[in-house]
């Protein structure tokens, strides 16, 4: 996901942007806030909040909670729903790893996973990883960037945790994570260049499931659409060796830029690929 940026500013810097934002006159109470649930978690949520530049334990819309689960992101009030994290050991990510296809998923016919070969893969938009965490699943060694802070917490939280479950080490020592601008990574990667790179920019998904539904919600107030997607896409074919594939709502239009060589479609989504050379 490529979003509210802050990612690269001084931890005095970051402060003092929350504030700007979420302390002004016109807004009281701030819009998030770092929170311990329990006081054994008092010291990490206080580390958090300083590497965050967030306040912490002040009245606020929203909270970013540590508690015995992890790291989790919560809208505050009555009619709220429920708080959101990244956990690739059970709930849904388990369920997928176990009984989602293998590696007859369209995401990986798409990035080109076939018998004895598995691409080095790039998710240059990797919100909270459930895609990424596919693919290295079935063997791909991943690299995933993420630019918005809060949702680059959620996944380094929930990446140290999965490399505590026996089960799910192994998958999450294919996932290094990266935090930054993903264009400007791309244009200064350093080392072997990715033969796939991953792509799914923010927009209007069509899927209503009560899941999507509360997390937009409560990534609405930080998140936005992706209007830089046509140069995000431009670097990644600089970039890719082999492919590029864009992930898009199914009637979705194309990326404005090159044109897509193939398309696999499915009932909600669709897969845009580019291909620059074949996979072997």
């Amino acid at each position: 996901m490529h979003r509210l940026w802050v990612i690269g500013r001084t931890c005095g810097e970051l402060s003092k942007f929350w504030a700007d934002i979420f302390m002004s006159d016109e807004r009281p109470k701030a819009l998030i806030s770092m929170q311990a649930l329990t006081s054994a978690q008092q010291s990490e949520a206080s580390d958090w909040a300083q590497r965050l530049g967030m306040p912490l334990d002040v009245d606020s819309e929203y909270a970013l909670q540590l508690g015995p689960e992890g790291l989790q992101l919560v809208e505050l009030g009555p009619q709220a729903p429920g708080p959101v994290r990244v956990d690739f050991v059970e709930g849904a990510a388990a369920h997928r790893r176990l009984f989602g296809g293998g590696s007859g998923q369209m995401i990986a016919k798409a990035v080109g996973v076939q018998p004895g070969v598995r691409p080095r893969v790039l998710d240059a938009t990797a919100g909270l990883g459930r895609d990424a965490f596919v693919l290295a699943s079935l063997g791909c060694p991943m690299t995933l960037i993420e630019r918005q802070p809060l949702i680059a917490a959620l996944l380094e939280d929930g990446l140290a945790r999965a490399a505590k479950s026996p089960e799910v080490a192994p998958i999450a020592a294919q996932m290094q994570l990266l935090k930054g601008n993903a264009i400007e990574l791309m244009k200064n990667w350093q080392g072997e260049p990715p033969q796939v790179i991953y792509l799914d920019p923010m927009f209007p998904h069509r899927d209503k499931s009560a899941l999507v539904k509360k997390e937009m919600r409560l990534f609405r107030p930080f998140v936005g659409d992706d209007l830089d997607a046509p140069t995000l896409l431009q670097a990644a074919l600089a970039l890719a060796t082999h492919r590029v594939v864009v992930k898009r709502p199914r009637k979705a239009p194309i990326i404005e830029g090159a044109k897509p060589g193939y398309a696999l479609e499915g009932k909600s989504s669709r897969y845009d690929i580019y291909p620059k050379k074949k996979l072997a």
